[in-house]
């Protein structure tokens, strides 16, 4: 298999999970999302497709840079396997279920297993490990506002 379709194979990967988390969130958010007060630092609506699809597509490059050298980063792949499905379960909590709670309890998990995603994959490449960070970053405001919803709510 050319790098090419690799590449390309493991971003669609990424932004696929992406898409299903979008099942559950999209319908949610002009309804309920949209009656929940949320902190005044939450940022507009608008905002969230064009970052979860950059930060997918980071997830991607990660994901075939690990693929390139699989037989050294079977722990950070299978890290990365496990917080992606952390990530779209966090859509289905919160937006599918309309539980703040227990999304919050997830996200949690899912930031620990992104952190060990970003460890592991930087110990096989530290480009791999460099696109986690901004993904890590916003996992970390998402938190903060999941928690500010829960309290507010």
């Amino acid at each position: 298999m050319s790098k090419t379709v690799k590449i390309v194979l493991a971003i669609v990967l990424c932004e696929l999970v992406g898409f299903v988390g979008s099942i559950f969130t999209t319908p949610a958010i002009p309804t309920w999302y949209a009656s929940l007060t949320k902190p005044g630092f939450s940022p507009p609506n608008w905002i969230f497709a064009p970052v979860w699809t950059i930060l997918f597509a980071l997830m991607g490059v990660s994901l075939y840079l690990l693929w390139e050298k699989r037989k050294k980063a079977k722990t950070a792949l299978i890290f990365f396997a496990i917080q992606l499905v952390l990530n779209m379960l966090w859509s289905i909590l919160f937006f599918g279920l309309k539980n703040p709670l227990l999304a919050l309890i997830e996200i949690v998990v899912l930031w620990i297993f992104i952190l060990l995603t970003t460890i592991n994959s930087w110990k096989i490449s530290k480009l791999a490990g460099k696109l986690f960070i901004p993904y890590l970053l916003w996992v970390s405001f998402a938190s903060f506002l999941n928690l500010q919803i829960v309290l507010l709510n």
